[in-house]
C-alpha cells in the first residue's frame, strides 16, 4: 500500500488540519487557529470547524475561514477532486476560489510574526520558568539561559520569523567564548525554536543544523598529584575538600552532582549531563568516600551547596591554603578519577562506563556490554587511597 503524502506545513496562525487515519469517509479534521491557553501556556486545540475528505478541501475551508467568508456546510460546495478526468477546469475553479479568499487577507500579518528575537525570548523565559509550576529550576540554569541569551546580542533586534539558518550559525562562529557556552546558546535557540512552534511563530526550526565549530576544549584538564591527595585527604573534614574527594573519586562532571540521585542503600551514584554515554550513568560509591557522602547528605540533603562559579572561588581559596596549586579546576577532578582508574587497572571498558565516555566504532561494547553495579564495584574498588594521617 502506497505510504500516504505528506502535507505541507500551514503558515503560522492559518489553523491545522488532522489527519484521522483511514476507513472513515471525511478523514480529515480542519481547525481553527489556536486562541485559548492551559494555565502552564499550553495551547488548547479549538473544536473543528468541520470534516472533509482531502487535505486540499481542509486548506480551501481555512483560507475561506481566514477571510470571512466560511459558513456551515462551505465544504460542501467544494468540487470533488478524486477525479480522473482531464477537464481541469474544476482544479482551476478551486485554485481561483483559494486566491480570492487569500487575496482578501493576504498582508495581515499574524502579531507573532513581527516579535524580535529578544521578545520572543522574554516569552519564553517566562513560559519556562515563571509559568511552569509543576517543575522548578535551579538558578544556575535560569543564570545560564539568561547568559546564553546575552551572547545572542547580534540578533536581538532582528525578527525572530525572519531569522535563518545563516543568521543563528553566525551566532556560534563570532562567539569568541569556549565551548561550554556555545553549547548553552545551541541549547537556548534549539528550546527557543521549540516553543515558537508550539505557538504557531515560525513555520520551521532552523536551528536544527546548527553546530559548533571548535574543539570541545571541556576534556582538557590536569589530574591532582599523588602529593595533593594525600593532603586533601587530610583535610577532609573541610567542606570544599570533602567535596572535592567526592569528586575524584566518581569521575562525574562538576555541574552534574547537582541533579545527582544518591543510593546510599545499594551504594552507587545515578547522575550525569552533556552527552548521550554519560547521561544517567551508574558509578558505584568507592568505600572510602561513602562516609564523606554520607555525612554530606546527612549534613546538606545534597551533594552540592553553593553554584558553581561560588565553588570555584572558594575551591582555589582552599588549594591555596594546603599549597596546592589554586588553578586546579573542578574538572580536574574528572581527570584525576580516570587517572586513577589507569593506574590502578581498572578495567578500560568499565572506566568509560563510569566517564560516560563514547564506545565510538566498538559496536559490541556499546550496545550489547552491560555490567551489573556489583561488578563495577569490583573494578573501582581497585583505585587505593593515599597513606595520610588524620589531622587535629
Amino acid at each position: 500500500m502506497p505510504k500516504r503524502k505528506r502535507m505541507p506545513k500551514l503558515p503560522n496562525g492559518y489553523g491545522s488540519i488532522r489527519y484521522l487515519g483511514k476507513g472513515r469517509r471525511n478523514p480529515y479534521a480542519v481547525h481553527p487557529p489556536t486562541e485559548e491557553f492551559t494555565e502552564n501556556g499550553v495551547p488548547i486545540r479549538p473544536a473543528a470547524i468541520c470534516y472533509v475528505d482531502t487535505w486540499i478541501k481542509g486548506f480551501t475551508v481555512l483560507t475561506a475561514y481566514k477571510a470571512g467568508n466560511y459558513y456551515p456546510g462551505y465544504e460542501n460546495t467544494l468540487i470533488d477532486l478524486n477525479t480522473d478526468a482531464e477537464d481541469t477546469s474544476c482544479f482551476e475553479e478551486l485554485a481561483n476560489k483559494i486566491l480570492s479568499d487569500y487575496n482578501q487577507f493576504k498582508g495581515i500579518t499574524p502579531e507573532e510574526t513581527g516579535k524580535t528575537f529578544a521578545e520572543v525570548y522574554k516569552e519564553f523565559y517566562a513560559w519556562k520558568f515563571e509559568a511552569n509550576h509543576s517543575k522548578s529550576y535551579s538558578k544556575a540554569t535560569m543564570n545560564s539561559t539568561r547568559a546564553a541569551f546575552n551572547n545572542c546580542k547580534i540578533i536581538h533586534d532582528k525578527i525572530f520569523a525572519d531569522l535563518r539558518h545563516s543568521d543563528l550559525q553566525e551566532v556560534i562562529d563570532n562567539c569568541k567564548l569556549k565551548h561550554a557556552s556555545l553549547e548553552l546558546i545551541v541549547s537556548l535557540l534549539h528550546q527557543m525554536y521549540s516553543y515558537a512552534d508550539i505557538y504557531e511563530i515560525v513555520d520551521k526550526d532552523y536551528s536544527a543544523h546548527i553546530k559548533i565549530n571548535i574543539p570541545d576544549d571541556d576534556e582538557s584538564g590536569i589530574p591532582f598529584s599523588d602529593a595533593d591527595l594525600k593532603k586533601m585527604w587530610e583535610n577532609k573534614h573541610d567542606s570544599v575538600v570533602e567535596f572535592i574527594i567526592i569528586m575524584c573519586y566518581s569521575g562525574y562532571r562538576v555541574r552534574a552532582y547537582e541533579s545527582m540521585r544518591v543510593n546510599l542503600e545499594e551504594g552507587y551514584f545515578r547522575g550525569g549531563i552533556k552527552t548521550a554515554a554519560g547521561k544517567d550513568r551508574i558509578v558505584p560509591i568507592h568505600p572510602a568516600i561513602f562516609p564523606l557522602v554520607q555525612a554530606r547528605l546527612k549534613r546538606y540533603g545534597k551533594l552540592t551547596t553553593t553554584p558553581y562559579h561560588n565553588f570555584r572561588r572558594h575551591m582555589a581559596k582552599t588549594l591555596k591554603e594546603l599549597d596546592i596549586d589554586p588553578t586546579h579546576t573542578a574538572h580536574d577532578c574528572r581527570h584525576t578519577f580516570s587517572a586513577l582508574c589507569e593506574r590502578y587497572r581498572v578495567n578500560e571498558n568499565d572506566r568509560k562506563r563510569m566517564l560516560g565516555h563514547s564506545f565510538g566504532s566498538d559496536i559490541t561494547n556499546s550496545i550489547y556490554g552491560h555490567r551489573s553495579v556489583n561488578e563495577l564495584r569490583k573494578e573501582i574498588e581497585k583505585i587505593e587511597i593515599p597513606k595520610y594521617k588524620e589531622c587535629d
